[in-house]
């Protein structure tokens, strides 16, 4: 009974979701309680095995950051001046800062990227006086697909790394050239597809020429004192591996650090955070728990494995297009947590050559995340910033993009693997 109640109970808030006529967050969190309470999963399993507080104090961490250096005026600085060097063209613009987000992905993370860049984008989109969705939607994909490339990018990357072995130089020679031409591919489409609804008046374009971005740094202590401490902050994500610190944990000591430099009040810089977007993924992970402990994640990734039987090539094209359709529409986390030991095991009893299968894995469930709104932690981030500066990101909207150009990422993917593991 349970193992089909948990899959109503996400159904239905997916299906919610789509309406779009109540908000995410109050969608998930009823949905939860109700797992809760009907007990599809138990209040110890969801608190100890299903919400990944990494994830959650990671972005509560990287948020207080970014909140702290929003009052410095950096944001604006920046908006201004990738403006000017663009010359208030919008496609250039929407062209140029997918890409730096794509490549600031790949040795950060997505979230952090996009916390970063978002603030920036309203800020430049708002001098132009230009809609900031095409730009918004470019972002969330770029940081998806830049995610995809190192190890420290995606935490699906982080988690396979941590089970294999394999080494952050291993994920940079294997996935960075696919990932660098599905980012490419991705933002020339993107800029095709939105060329008609960026239009810029010449006066808003000739007003932001003659603005000088300097005059935009309000408070150049905070400035001096963030850039440290967010310079600090990449510095330890990128050496993660050898420091042996969690996420969360680099997140959080940026954060404090940071506070007590600035002798920021805590209350004031805890009013920055999205809680609504921390909420919502709290009751997503107890949602997925509900599907991991009744055991419908494990019998998919079963299925995925007896379809294929020993043969690589199969087995490697069924977990990139099963990662990538599951991360669509399951967080990828669990799916990957769920596939890692099979996978292993897999390798163990066959003996075939795991990994490309671990590519395939990765490509997957990373790009897959581009599929829908909730795919992926940096889409959910996206859609709460947005939603903060009044700007409404619906479900069927950005699928009617992402999903398709997922697609298209995975079918490259799929021709990537083919063409240098198994022709």
């Amino acid at each position: 009974m349970y193992y089909w109640l948990s899959i109503g109970l996400f159904v239905a808030a997916y299906v919610m979701i789509i309406v779009d006529k109540i908000h995410r967050t109050t969608v998930v969190w009823v949905a939860a309680a109700l797992a809760l309470v009907l007990g599809v999963i138990s209040q110890e399993t969801a608190v100890k095995e299903a919400i990944d507080f990494d994830t959650l104090w990671l972005l509560i961490g990287m948020m207080v950051i970014v909140g702290i250096m929003r009052k410095s005026g950096v944001f604006e600085y920046v908006a201004i001046w990738a403006a000017r060097a663009t010359e208030g063209r919008p496609i250039l613009l929407l062209v140029v800062l997918a890409v730096v987000t794509g490549l600031i992905s790949s040795v950060l993370n997505n979230v952090t990227t996009v916390m970063l860049i978002i603030p920036m984008t309203i800020a430049v989109t708002d001098r132009l006086d230009i809609s900031p969705m095409p730009f918004f939607i470019s972002q969330i994909m770029a940081s998806n697909i830049g995610g995809t490339a190192t190890l420290i990018g995606d935490p699906p990357n982080i988690m396979i790394g941590s089970a294999t072995g394999l080494s952050f130089m291993d994920f940079l020679v294997h996935l960075s050239i696919p990932a660098l031409v599905i980012l490419l591919v991705t933002v020339a489409c993107l800029a095709v597809i939105y060329r008609k609804d960026l239009k810029v008046n010449p006066d808003k374009m000739q007003s932001v020429m003659e603005l000088n971005p300097l005059d935009y740094i309000k408070e150049w202590a905070i400035l001096k004192k963030s850039v440290f401490v967010l310079g600090l902050t990449i510095l330890a994500f990128i050496f993660q591996q050898y420091l042996h610190a969690a996420s969360a944990t680099i997140a959080l000591a940026g954060a404090g650090l940071l506070l007590l430099l600035v002798k920021e009040d805590p209350e004031e810089a805890l009013l920055t955070v999205e809680w609504p977007t921390i909420f919502f993924f709290g009751g997503l992970f107890v949602l997925v728990g509900g599907l991991v402990a009744n055991g419908v994640i494990d019998d998919l990734a079963h299925w995925t494995l007896g379809v294929s039987g020993t043969n690589p090539v199969k087995t490697g094209l069924l977990v990139l297009w099963v990662s990538a359709i599951g991360s669509a529409f399951v967080d990828n986390i669990p799916f990957v947590a769920t596939m890692i030991p099979l996978l292993q095991t897999v390798g163990q009893l066959t003996h075939m050559t795991m990994e490309p299968i671990w590519w395939a894995l990765a490509l997957g469930a990373c790009l897959g995340g581009n599929g829908t709104l909730i795919g992926a932690s940096a889409n959910v981030i996206v859609a709460g910033i947005a939603e903060r500066y009044g700007y409404h990101i619906g479900f069927i909207d950005y699928l009617k993009i992402g999903f398709p150009l997922m697609i298209l990422s995975i079918v490259i993917s799929m021709g990537y693997l083919y063409l240098v593991y198994w022709m």
